[in-house]
C-alpha cells in the first residue's frame, strides 16, 4: 500500500502516484485530491522505502505506522504534534517503539512521523503492513 505513497521534497503532505509520463509522475494530493505533475528534478521518495533507526538496525516506516495505528487503535494520534515538548514527543515514540535510536531519531523526525500518521489515518489509509 505505501509504495504507491509519495513525499516529495519542498512540497508538504503525501501524494499517490496516479501515472508515469517519459520525465514526470502525475501525483495525487492524499488531503485533497488535486493532481499535479512531478518532474525528474524533483526529489521524490516512496514511504515503503523510508525506515528509522533503531540501537540495532533500522525499522521500515510501515511497521511504525501500524504500531502507531495499534497504539491509537486506529484513531487519529491523540497527541498533538504541534503543540507537544520535545519530551512528549520521545515518550511518545518509546511507546511505538522502544528500541529507537535516540541520537539519530530527531524531534522533527517525530513530528512528520505523527503528522503522516494522521493525515493517512484521516482519508482512509490504514492498511501500512502488507498482509502475506
Amino acid at each position: 500500500m505505501l509504495k504507491t505513497i509519495l513525499a516529495i521534497s519542498g512540497k508538504s503532505g503525501l501524494y499517490k502516484l496516479i501515472s508515469q509520463g517519459k520525465n514526470m509522475l502525475i501525483v495525487e494530493s492524499v488531503a485533497d485530491n488535486k493532481r499535479s505533475p512531478i518532474y525528474a528534478s524533483d526529489k521524490v521518495i516512496s514511504l515503503s522505502d523510508i525506515a528509522m533507526y533503531t540501537d540495532d538496525d533500522e525499522v521500515a516506516l510501515a511497521e511504525v505506522l501500524e504500531s502507531v495505528k495499534n497504539k491509537e487503535n486506529g484513531n487519529v494520534a491523540s497527541l498533538d504534534y504541534k503543540k507537544a515538548s520535545s519530551e512528549e514527543l520521545h515518550q511518545f515514540m518509546a511507546e511505538v517503539l522502544p528500541t529507537y535510536d535516540r541520537d539519530r531519531v530527531h524531534t522533527s523526525d517525530i513530528k512528520k512521523l505523527i503528522q503522516w500518521y494522521n493525515l493517512l489515518v484521516s482519508n482512509g489509509i490504514n492498511e501500512f503492513v502488507e498482509k502475506a
